[in-house]
């Protein structure tokens, strides 16, 4: 059972008693293992192909409409319709033509990568979970 509010202590993680230093060394290992990881990421974008060549203009008609719309009568249904949809178009565009691509690493720093951030978030899951009360002395 968990200790009233006002009994709680600093070491106290996440609404259960103990595991600071346990979330402490997890979520730093998390975040340099995070780190390293997108560090070795190269994120390239491409021209968007909608019915032929690149079409990011035609993608971006809808919310120059709906914008325009607003500025005329900021209560219309429609131009917020077109504004909110036309801003969804051209964000799902960027993300789906990325291309996300690993740099050549060694195994090595690949198995140091993946070991500190996964080892970083079983630490922060496991800190999270009730600790055993030490006996007093």
């Amino acid at each position: 059972m968990l200790p009233p509010m006002d009994n709680r202590s600093l070491g106290d993680v996440g609404g259960t008693s103990g595991g600071l230093g346990t979330f402490l060394l997890g979520f730093a290992m998390a975040c340099i293992g995070g780190f390293l990881i997108t560090h070795k990421v190269t994120v390239m974008g491409s021209y968007w192909s909608f019915w032929g060549g690149s079409s990011f203009g035609i993608t971006l008609l809808p919310m120059l409409f709906g914008i325009g719309i607003l500025f005329w009568n900021g209560k219309s249904v429609l131009g917020w319709l077109l504004t909110v949809a036309g801003a969804l178009f051209i964000f799902a565009g960027i993300i789906a033509n990325l291309h996300i691509y690993f740099q050549p690493t060694s195994l090595f720093e690949t198995m140091v990568m993946l070991i500190l951030l996964v080892g970083g978030l079983v630490l922060i899951a496991r800190a999270l979970r009730p600790h055993s009360a030490k006996p007093s002395p």
